[in-house]
């Protein structure tokens, strides 16, 4: 078989990227080969986003960009992957941005097929939607690897409606992954030399097993597997191998999570529990589930199993209707909760949501631009207080790969995902990626802390990775 070069470039969430990998690992089978720049590919796709009008500007002006290219290399084949492929496909495959191929999340088993239409000169477009596929069988090809961490995706879709978002629209309904395929691709990445999994979805805390839509058991002869019994799974793999988690939701998030987190070291001590407002109000109207006392109520439950875990969010500024004190609500809360990190954006109104079909787009952009400077500055504030709260303290830091501000320093994680930089040598012994240390923390800023070495932990993975930078 002829090996042709493929150049897979992702926008977007995590769950983009381990998305990514399902692709490279089928069109591995087809003789595909993944390289690391455009030039010289034969295929050339863009896995997108939809979440905000920005993310789709940036894919498109790429998309432009790369028919500049097409003009010197006509062999060349673009397509488009993603949330963007689900949501845009007539513009893209009819209007003005030439692209070959269009496949939604759901269709990438079909890509071989897709693959030869496009040999005979047509252009290929797949983007059904499944009840059922969850790629399970798929071995990764795992791109642009640091060799210490890699993510499993748990489940795809989301049966959640909040007004602001696409992905039920582009993702399809949820659907959860046999828990059995679930361990035994974290056993091989272990086996392999990774010593931190992302288990993701779009809301981990709604993974069932052996359940169906109506909450009725499938098979008897089967357990029922909730996503706290399959955090507990996966860290059982190996005390050495860290787990995270990503995303849950406030309504679905339940204290046995946070038992199974508490009991396990190996579980880092990091949620990221998206809040979108402070304000009741905005939150009825992005039917969310939720108001701001069940909230806060989870983030106290959070604080008794675990009270120093760190806890990130997702704000939203100038959502439709959003007043000034519901503004302030926010920054209220805020204030109580303090978060470790925050994703912060302005309000971008998507087609075909319930908010675009049911409320007006109604604050001012520039009402929107300063309430998110506002919150922006007091996340800032945030952060930097709580990284103060680690200085003094002895930690236990996965090393990823080399600093990109100096050669002679690492950097790597502590179980709250703060970004620890450490020298590269303690005494005579070079440190390397994949080993865990011991770090005493001397200074903080907002965005890192720096540590001095006191003591090598586990043992380093087994491979070497290529380095990387942050």
């Amino acid at each position: 078989m002829d090996t042709k070069k493929v150049y897979i470039e992702s926008y977007g969430c995590q769950m983009n990227f381990s998305d990514s990998e399902i692709v490279a690992s089928i069109l591995a089978k087809e003789g595909y080969e993944p390289v690391t720049s455009v030039d010289g590919a034969d295929l050339v796709l863009l896995n997108t986003c939809s979440i905000r009008d920005k993310a789709e500007q940036t894919v498109l002006n790429r998309i432009d960009g790369l028919n500049h290219l097409k003009v010197k290399h006509p062999a060349m084949k673009v397509g488009v992957l993603g949330c963007m492929a689900e949501r845009m496909r007539e513009e893209l495959i009819e209007r003005k941005h030439l692209v070959d191929l269009v496949v939604g999340p759901d269709a990438y088993r079909s890509l071989p097929e897709l693959l030869e239409d496009l040999g005979s000169g047509q252009k290929a477009v797949n983007v059904l939607l499944s009840r059922d596929e969850t790629y399970a069988d798929i071995e990764r090809v795992r791109l642009g690897s640091n060799g210490v961490s890699a993510f499993i995706t748990i489940m795809r879709g989301c049966d959640n409606m909040c007004a602001f978002c696409v992905v039920p629209f582009t993702r399809g309904r949820e659907r959860s992954r046999d828990p059995k395929t679930i361990v035994e691709e974290a056993r091989k990445l272990f086996q392999d030399g990774i010593r931190e999994v992302t288990l993701l979805g779009q809301n981990v805390d709604s993974y069932r097993w052996n359940v169906d839509s109506r909450g009725n058991v499938k098979d008897t002869n089967e357990a029922v597997v909730d996503f706290a019994d399959l955090l507990g799974l996966v860290a059982d793999v190996s005390p050495q191998l860290r787990v995270r988690f990503s995303t849950s939701h406030p309504k679905d998030m339940t204290d046995k999570v946070l038992r199974t987190m508490a009991a396990r070291p190996n579980i880092c001590k990091y949620i990221h529990l998206p809040v979108q407002s402070g304000s009741s109000e905005v939150l009825q109207r992005m039917n969310r589930g939720y108001d701001r006392a069940w909230y806060k109520e989870r983030i106290d439950a959070i604080r008794r199993h675990m009270p120093d875990c760190a806890i990130s969010t997702d704000i939203i500024a100038g959502f439709c209707g959003e007043s000034e004190d519901d503004h302030r609500s926010t920054l209220g809360l805020m204030d109580e909760v303090r978060y470790d990190m925050a994703y912060m954006f302005k309000y971008s109104e998507r087609p075909k949501t319930l908010a675009a079909r049911k409320y007006p787009d109604d604050v001012p952009e520039v009402d929107k631009g300063r309430r998110l400077q506002e919150i922006i500055d007091l996340q800032m504030q945030h952060a930097g207080e709580r990284n103060q709260r680690h200085v003094g303290q002895v930690q236990e830091v996965l090393i990823e790969g080399t600093s990109k501000r100096s050669q002679d320093h690492l950097f790597g994680r502590n179980t709250y995902n703060a970004v620890v930089i450490v020298p590269r040598f303690q005494g005579a012994e070079e440190l390397k990626p994949g080993q865990y240390i011991q770090a005493r923390i001397i200074s903080a800023t907002s965005g890192s802390l720096q540590g001095d070495p006191v003591g090598i932990g586990m043992e380093p993975a087994r491979r070497s990775p290529e380095p990387v930078s942050i």
